[in-house]
């Protein structure tokens, strides 16, 4: 019997593009304002090519999108000229900066609608996420019963260790819970590698390239409930 629903976050929910476009441009302002040097230096692009450093250069912190961008910041408020103090205040103030338009999200449609019905079904429901988003600042907090982050837990999916925090909290069993997410390897590979069922979200319109495959697919949100009857009618059939 299914028992919990668990949710990716970014382009499952939301598309992530604009969120982040709008957060690059939030933290430039900002640092235009209180890190003068850094824009006169670097252009809006340059946070997408110091994620890339960050990655290559410090792979311990590659599963935090958190620590990647802070160490970021570091680095280029260093390479611009400013003390050890300075780098380590300006980096923390335009990382505050930067997550609260990360907050800042569009839902897709019918997101509401089908949480608000899965809910009413009894459903013990949260999100897994590699992102920083926090349910109680985008508005899930009325229908999300946890989140487990990356960040959090210190691996990102589609390592098994995410969804064991998940299970260890819920005190459930694989076979009991649907995860559901739009990317292929670290939603669904990731958790039906442990044994969980897995819906993967298609609203973006992406091509399915692998030999493995979702228990369902949709490609609206709106067809979310539907795919989950669908799964728990499979269980009680044992097909």
């Amino acid at each position: 019997m299914i028992k919990c629903l668990s949710f990716d976050l970014d382009d499952t929910f939301w598309d992530i593009r604009p969120v982040i476009k709008n957060m690059d441009a939030t933290l430039y302002q900002w640092l235009a304002a209180n890190a003068p040097a850094y824009t006169e230096q670097f252009a809006l692009e340059n946070f997408s090519l110091l994620r890339e450093e960050v990655v290559a250069d410090y792979p311990h912190l590659a599963h935090s999108v958190t620590d990647i961008r802070i160490k970021g910041l570091q680095i280029a408020l260093a390479r611009c000229g400013y003390n050890k103090s300075q780098v380590s205040l300006l980096a923390a103030e335009g990382f505050a900066i930067a997550l609260q338009a990360r907050q800042l999200v569009d839902y897709f449609p019918y997101v509401w609608k089908a949480l608000d019905q899965l809910k009413a079904q009894g459903y013990l429901m949260g999100a897994i996420t590699n992102g920083n988003a926090e349910i109680d600042k985008v508005g899930l907090s009325k229908h999300l019963d946890f989140e487990f982050n990356a960040h959090q837990v210190g691996v990102a999916k589609p390592h098994p260790g995410i969804f064991e925090a998940m299970l260890e909290h819920t005190n459930l069993q694989p076979e009991q819970v649907i995860h559901i997410g739009d990317n292929p390897i670290t939603d669904v590979q990731g958790a039906q590698e442990l044994g969980m069922a897995t819906i993967w979200v298609n609203v973006i319109t992406q091509p399915w390239n692998h030999s493995f495959s979702a228990d369902q697919s949709i490609t609206c949100i709106s067809e979310l409930p539907g795919a989950v009857k669908r799964i728990e009618e499979g269980r009680r059939s044992g097909s």
